[in-house]
């Protein structure tokens, strides 16, 4: 038989049951559902019914992992979560026909859903503020005065010191792609997908669609060793004894293969974690450049590579207005030292959180980004030093709100979490680095441990693995 779309749909295997109060309603089982969860064959069901999106995957705004990480499974926390309202109008055309016989809504998915309707009629999805418009006054002043020192100054120190400003402005640069990435901090969405490539491609010579590639990814998959491309950094970093299996990355289609090299680099990388954040930079330079000229599908791939060819025009030229290459060495590296912090936050933010193998599954979206996630305290005048992202979980919960209603939203989400048992963590930045610092050093112990009898090691790896 056909369904809504008009695509072959083989009733033979299918948990079928016509409603008795409607025969115009067709019914499938949940287990029947999770069958569709091939690229080729891409079923999700959202409020409990059941959309067939294979051939809008290719065109979904948000890339593809999304809909292949929740592919044959109801969805609907996270599309109320990465979706505006005017976006349900568009699911009709999606439509199979079928509706999910054992739907059911957890109270904690009761909740979320209506905390989130909450927000929605507050206005606070559309209540930007002006942080948009400080930040981009700022890195206009701080990559003014960066050039200036440069280009008319001839003091070694104020050489040095247009370095470290021109970090922190690409950290508040990333923060705005951030943004735009999240939700539209422009007046319409061409002037939005300017400033993306704007703020990473030619400011950063990172690309935007690198980021979202990732990021979405990221998002759905919080903390999953072998869905979350934030957390395969083999062979320089191990959260957990789980990657020593040389687990198969979801993400990237490849083995993350723990060798020997990789072994070593793990059981230091408590000592190496500090200064492989200064440079990780680089790291983020490379997977650009791999993606950008890879086979796989890019949207606005020349775009994107206009943009990081203007980076690395302008970049290399304010470099080289440098008298010397002591200074060119030291102006880069003291530039690489202050975005260190960004990249140490973005860690700190999950390396010590839960962590789990698998894919994510949608009926316990919110649990698994209560679990995945951690929280930095902090005064509200370092808001801006943070970018909003010291609320960890308010943003994972709720990625569309504008980083100024994330301190609002806070003690709602706290108490949801209380309400139901689910975890809320929330440490100074000194207690997060202790955290972040201790989760490495336990895998760091459990890399040197492979050496000794399985059994030993397995009863140190399950006191250790945490998630």
């Amino acid at each position: 038989m056909r369904d809504s779309e008009g695509r072959f749909f083989d009733s033979s295997s299918a948990a079928i049951i016509m409603d008795e109060n409607n025969n115009n309603k067709r019914y499938i089982t949940a287990e029947e559902l999770k069958r569709h969860n091939k690229p080729e064959d891409l079923w999700i069901s959202i409020n409990g019914k059941v959309y067939n999106v294979t051939d809008w995957m290719k065109n979904h705004p948000g890339g593809d992992e999304p809909l292949l990480n929740l592919a044959g499974q109801d969805v609907t926390d996270a599309f109320i979560a990465f979706h505006p309202g005017s976006a349900w109008k568009y699911l009709d055309k999606f439509f199979t026909g079928f509706y999910l016989k054992d739907f059911q809504v957890s109270e904690v998915s009761k909740a979320y859903r209506e905390l989130a309707h909450k927000f929605s009629m507050a206005g606070l999805f559309d209540k930007k503020g002006h942080g948009v418009i400080y930040s981009m006054i700022s890195v206009v002043l701080m990559m003014s005065i960066c050039f200036y020192g440069v280009l008319f100054c001839t003091d070694f120190w104020i050489h040095i010191v247009s370095g470290a400003v021109l970090g922190f402005s690409w950290v508040q640069v990333t923060y705005l792609g951030h943004d735009s990435g999240h939700y539209q901090i422009m007046t319409s969405r061409r002037f939005n997908k300017f400033a993306q490539i704007l703020t990473g491609n030619c400011l950063t010579g990172i690309s935007i669609a690198w980021w979202k590639w990732t990021h979405n990814a990221h998002h759905i998959a919080c903390n999953s060793l072998d869905h979350d491309p934030d957390l395969q950094h083999l062979p320089f970093f191990a959260v957990s004894g789980q990657f020593f299996k040389s687990l198969t990355s979801r993400f990237y289609g490849r083995k993350l293969t723990f060798d020997p090299v990789a072994r070593f680099l793990v059981s230091y990388q408590h000592f190496t974690y500090y200064p492989i954040m200064i440079v990780a930079r680089l790291n983020l330079y490379f997977q650009t450049f791999l993606l950008l000229f890879s086979n796989r599908r890019v949207p606005d791939r020349a775009l994107n590579i206009l943009g990081i060819l203007i980076f690395w025009t302008w970049f290399p030229l304010l470099v080289s207005y440098l008298p010397n290459w002591t200074e060119r060495f030291l102006f880069v590296l003291i530039s690489f030292v202050v975005t260190a912090f960004q990249h140490i936050q973005f860690t700190l933010n999950h390396f010590a959180a839960n962590v789990y193998v698998g894919p994510p599954e949608g009926n316990d979206w919110f649990q698994k980004q209560t679990g995945g996630t951690i929280d930095i305290s902090c005064s509200s005048w370092m808001d801006f030093l943070f970018g909003g992202l010291q609320f960890q979980l308010e943003h994972h919960l709720f990625p569309r709100l504008p980083r100024c209603q994330l301190r609002g939203i806070s003690p709602f989400v706290q108490d949801l979490c209380k309400k139901h048992g689910l975890p809320y963590r929330s440490y100074s930045f000194f207690q997060a680095n202790l955290k972040t610092l201790q989760t490495l050093r336990s895998a760091a112990l459990q890399a040197h441990d492979l050496t000794i009898p399985a059994p030993k090691n397995l009863a140190w790896e399950a006191f250790n693995t945490h998630g």
